[in-house]
């Protein structure tokens, strides 16, 4: 895909692809590749929810390029929390953006970037330069980027939360949300108000089972966007342990991202803990056509590929110190167990055995809390910690078991424990 500068502005005038270098192919380097390509790009059929139903596309293209309202500039695309591979756009578009040429503030910027394939996790499709429908890929949530060119533009970092991205305010842009009304059987403006709750960083993937969107106390049910590297060995996925890693991607791609496959889950059929996925047949998801399935080992294997990141800058003696500690009085060692940093096994605990509240791990059929893996911490370190990021430093973190197990810590192992699960 070439573009052209119009008028301050990018279009896109034609497609080509560039020349890969020749490098060697093996079978597990070709399911990693195929993985790569779907992970980023595939959209599993969920334009037919975020476009066709929700009309998501029309409220990014404005009433100026055929669709309704002001439409998404970059700017704002950016500000919610959408990132940009830096990869894709043309040298010469690059060069006119940071000579300040081109309108970032015209929503026909962003739809050149969607059809150079440019804005990570979100596809958009065209028909006769018209953006006619939008989905979403597993990078809108789980991947960001490095920067390198500005803020929010430049080179993949797959498997990152982005825990910039504001999924409540972007889906409140949708000029139609009677899909999301029918199925919470409440108005708009409930549906609006749970949206506006959740803020970067978060997503809540119950709400479409249980509808439940608050905690008790009033605070939003949305929990931290979770990174998707470091699940190597790693037992159960997700902060609750719903199941393995290709049962959590087939809930997922079926039931959040709303794309088009087969899906069983008996536990939610149980309409007294999930009443909204229960009268929606969540439990048992049939389509003629499956989208998803044929697709879920690559995914995975890619998934297990990704290279969990290491902080820089880390005071190795502290760290040393911080280990001794890790593995002896802090007792971390006894759930986060190296070299995966999570129990060995069935990796779950109930809220009383960490001191916390039951409310999100009632929300699961586990009704129990996963140990958390720790490794690649430097990629989380924004929201927040635990699985709602009610803690908002490590040191908090540990300052709270230092407090919920008795352990008699002193600011100075505090210091050097915080240290050693930093550099993780």
């Amino acid at each position: 895909m070439a573009v052209v500068l119009v008028d301050g502005t990018v279009s896109a005038v034609s497609s080509s692809s560039a020349t890969p270098s020749r490098v060697a192919v093996t079978p597990g380097s070709r399911l990693v590749a195929r993985g790569r390509q779907i992970f980023r790009f595939d959209t599993f059929g969920d334009e037919a929810f975020w476009g066709g139903a929700l009309q998501l596309n029309r409220a990014i293209a404005g009433s100026k390029n055929g669709g309704v309202g002001p439409g998404v500039s970059s700017k704002t695309a950016l500000a919610v929390g959408l990132k940009v591979d830096a990869t894709r756009i043309p040298k010469s578009v690059a060069a006119a953006i940071k000579a300040g040429k081109v309108n970032l503030n015209d929503p026909k910027v962003t739809l050149a970037l969607l059809k150079l394939n440019a804005v990570v996790g979100l596809r958009g499709f065209f028909h006769d330069s018209r953006l006619t429908s939008v989905g979403i890929t597993c990078a809108v949530c789980h991947s960001t980027v490095d920067n390198s060119f500005a803020p929010g533009i430049g080179r993949r970092r797959d498997g990152w939360p982005n825990r910039d991205l504001n999924v409540g305010a972007i889906t409140s842009l949708a000029p139609n949300k009677k899909p999301i009304t029918d199925l919470l059987k409440v108005d708009e403006a409930t549906v609006n108000k749970v949206l506006a709750s959740w803020g970067p960083g978060k997503f809540d993937a119950e709400l479409f089972l249980d509808g439940k969107g608050f905690r008790p106390d009033g605070k939003s049910a949305a929990t931290l966007i979770p990174a998707a590297f470091g699940l190597g060995g790693v037992n159960l996925h997700t902060y609750t342990g719903w199941g393995s890693v290709p049962y959590w991607n087939a809930f997922v791609a079926n039931l959040e991202m709303h794309g088009i496959g087969n899906f069983d889950d008996d536990r939610l059929a149980n309409a007294k803990q999930f009443p909204v996925a229960a009268r929606a047949g969540f439990a048992h998801v049939r389509h003629k056509v499956d989208l998803i399935t044929s697709k879920l080992a690559a995914l995975q294997v890619y998934q297990l590929s990704l290279p969990v990141p290491h902080a820089r800058n880390v005071n190795r003696a502290a760290a040393r110190r911080g280990r001794a500690i890790f593995d002896g009085q802090g007792r971390c060692a006894s759930c986060h167990m190296p070299p995966t940093f999570t129990d060995a096994g069935w990796n779950l605990h109930t809220g009383e055995e960490i001191c916390i509240d039951n409310f999100q791990s009632s929300r699961s059929p586990t009704f129990r809390y996963r140990t958390t893996p720790l490794r690649g911490l430097v990629a989380r370190l924004k929201g927040g910690f635990y699985h709602d990021g009610r803690f908002p430093t490590l040191r908090a973190v540990v300052d709270h078991y230092d407090s919920c197990l008795k352990l008699g810590l002193s600011s100075q192992q505090k210091s050097d424990l915080v240290e050693y699960i930093r550099g993780l």
